[in-house]
This record gives C-alpha cells, sequence and structure tokens, in this order.
C-alpha cells in the first residue's frame, strides 16, 4: 500500500515533466532519486543534478540539429585540417576564429586564394567548431543561394526569405567568384549582402581579388558598394602556397614520371674520326658520325721525278665533306705502308682493301714506265 501510494507522486511528476517538456529530468527522475536517497543527497543537489542532465542534452540534441542544417561536408572538419599547409598569420588566426567571437560583432570572413589552396576546407572547419559552441551556421554555394533567392523575389516572399537567412549566425558562400551572376542575380545578392552588413556575419571564399570584382557584380558602383560593406568589419585572410589538389594527384600517381621525350644529350664517336680533326655540333640531340676513306690521286709532273700517288684524306660529316691534305709530298715514292699508317682502316671493311689493292697496283705501273 505504501509503494503504490509512492509510486502515484512519482508518475504525475513524470508527466508533469513532459508537459513542461523536460524529457530528460522524465526519464532520469526515478533513478536519480534512488542514489540520492542511497547517498544522502540534499534536494537542491537532487534538482541541480536533474537540470543539469537537461540542460546537456537539449544542447547535444542542439549540436546535431545545426549540424544537419548547416549542410557543412562531413569531412571537412578542423581534424582533417593539416595545419602544417597554412600560412603562418592564417594559422595563427584560426584558435580566435575558432571560438566564435568575430559572430558577436557581425565581422565577416573572407578567404582568398588561387584553386586547390584549401579555402573551402578552412571556413568549413570554422563552421564546424562554431556550431560546437552553439551558433548556426550555413555553407551554401553562392550560385545556389542567389537562385534561392530569384525564386523568393519571384513569389514576392524576397524578405520572408531574407529573415529566414536571418536567423543563422554566420552563412558561408562559397566559390563567389566562379558564377557570373546576371544582372537580376546581382541585385539579389548585393541585397543579401546589405541586409547582413553588421549585423551577421559572412564567410566568403574567392579566387578573384577584390580588383576583379567587376565580373561579379557588373556595375562599378555596385561593386565599389559590396567590397566597402564586407572589408568594413572583416577579417581577411589569404591562402598561398601550392594546390592541395595537384599534390594529392602525384602522390596517388606515385610521383612524377619521367618524360620520356626529353631531348638526350648523348654524343656517340664512331671508331673512324680522325684524331685532331675537327667535328660539326649540330645540337643535344645530334649523334655525329665521323667516316674517313683513304682515296689516292695522281698527278703528273715534268723533269727528272716520277708521278706519285699523293694520299688525300676525306672526312665525312653528315651535313659536309672536309678535305685535308697532310704536308709535303716526299720525292720518294709513298709506299704503301705510309697511308696505312696516316689512318688505320676499319677492319673488315671490303672497300677499303680494294682501294688499297687498286692503288698498289697504280704504283707498280707507274714505276714499270719509269
Amino acid at each position: 500500500m505504501t509503494a503504490t501510494t509512492e509510486a502515484s507522486p512519482l508518475a504525475a511528476l513524470v508527466t508533469l515533466l513532459r508537459a513542461l517538456k523536460l524529457p530528460t529530468i522524465a526519464r532520469h527522475a526515478e533513478e536519480v532519486a534512488q542514489v540520492a536517497e542511497r547517498e544522502s543527497w540534499s534536494f537542491v543537489r537532487y534538482l541541480h543534478h536533474l537540470v543539469e542532465l537537461e540542460v546537456h542534452e537539449r544542447r547535444r540534441r542542439r549540436i546535431e540539429r545545426n549540424l544537419r542544417q548547416s549542410e557543412l561536408p562531413p569531412d571537412k572538419t578542423l581534424a582533417t585540417l593539416t595545419r602544417s599547409r597554412l600560412p603562418a598569420k592564417v594559422a595563427k588566426l584560426l584558435p580566435t576564429l575558432c571560438e566564435g567571437a568575430f559572430l558577436a560583432r557581425g565581422d565577416n570572413l573572407l578567404a582568398f586564394g588561387l584553386p586547390g589552396r584549401g579555402k573551402t576546407h578552412l571556413i568549413c572547419a570554422i563552421g564546424h567548431e562554431l556550431i560546437q559552441r552553439g551558433h548556426r551556421v550555413l555553407f551554401v554555394a553562392t550560385y545556389a543561394l542567389v537562385q534561392r533567392l530569384l525564386a523568393a523575389k519571384r513569389d514576392l516572399r524576397l524578405e520572408h526569405e531574407l529573415a529566414i537567412l536571418d536567423g543563422y549566425d554566420a552563412i558561408a558562400l562559397d566559390d563567389i567568384g566562379y558564377v557570373q551572376q546576371s544582372r537580376d542575380e546581382m541585385e539579389v545578392l548585393f541585397t543579401f549582402l546589405a541586409e547582413r552588413y553588421e549585423r551577421r556575419s559572412v564567410m566568403i571564399t574567392s579566387n578573384l581579388v577584390f580588383s576583379e570584382w567587376d565580373k561579379i557584380f557588373k556595375d562599378p558602383m555596385t561593386t565599389a558598394a559590396a567590397i566597402d560593406r564586407l572589408v568594413h568589419h572583416s577579417v581577411i585572410l589569404e591562402m598561398t602556397g601550392p594546390s592541395i589538389r595537384i599534390e594529392a594527384a602525384q602522390a596517388d600517381q606515385g610521383g612524377s614520371k619521367p618524360n620520356d621525350s626529353e631531348p638526350s644529350t648523348t654524343t656517340t664517336a664512331t671508331p673512324n674520326a680522325i684524331p685532331g680533326a675537327a667535328s660539326e655540333a649540330a645540337g643535344p640531340t645530334t649523334t655525329t658520325a665521323a667516316t674517313t676513306t683513304p682515296t689516292t690521286t695522281t698527278s703528273r709532273t715534268t723533269g727528272d721525278h716520277a708521278t706519285k700517288p699523293n694520299p688525300t684524306l676525306v672526312t665525312t660529316n653528315s651535313s659536309k665533306t672536309t678535305i685535308s691534305i697532310p704536308g709535303a709530298t716526299p720525292k720518294a715514292p709513298v709506299p704503301a705502308t705510309a697511308t696505312t699508317a696516316a689512318q688505320p682502316p676499319t677492319k673488315g671493311d671490303p672497300t677499303t682493301t680494294a682501294k688499297k689493292i687498286k692503288n698498289r697496283d697504280q704504283r707498280t705501273e707507274t714505276d714499270g714506265e719509269m
């Protein structure tokens, strides 16, 4: 009977807690009551413990809901960000930006850099940290936000759409420089930026510097007005260094492969090249081949001297032929071994052997006539 009487007030308490939208307290009230009775807790400590459980549970559910609504890429977090690749100034500011103090002032966060420098990852990592600290963040591509605003303007509910976006503490616009805006798109984008000026923060990534923003807003006055509002209260992050995507692609392929089409700088010398003869190089890709052909020219002289063969060395190159005549011809007939000593022929060359035999026969005939 006593147990029934004691259970009735507890069941009524659980019902009241659920009506007050305190489901965590209602779920843990009986369990914590047993612990409090066993350890002799005071009523204040018991109540404080239950309320603390409710607050923690609500915070966890709010973070999950905000993270789901933010549309942030789940893999671009602070844990996956390679901080060693960040410029020194950006790495120094990162912890302060993750705290979210700039949101209370309505400051903007602008990340500039060439494609592949990690702008989007950096902004998303900061967005994840802001959500963990209880802030609402929306990540959206610039073209998608512009189309969303254009549809609202067409349906005459642009003001209502801007009010919905105003509920986010920070809106991250990714790749503002990639899409060339028409006049209608430029107007709604400028309206969005002007509406959040000095009240709510925007985080923007762009591969275009401010001097090229006339490609976005077309009109010079509108461009100047938009830049003025963004820069007035802002933190500018300059992302430099090599492209992360290119380095990742090279790493997946095992490094850069050698280029097979590179010119060769090897010069091949043939065995028949004449020592001391000048060779002409046609460049690093030209292979120079010099061949020597010993020939004999017959010259007839008057007087007591007999007609003697004059050995001539002919050097043939790929581009020209050079004839070099060694010193004065001796008075006595030149023996066959002299021509051989001047330039040893290539072994096994039938052309050279035939010419040597012909020259010896010509010399024998000349001596016989004398």
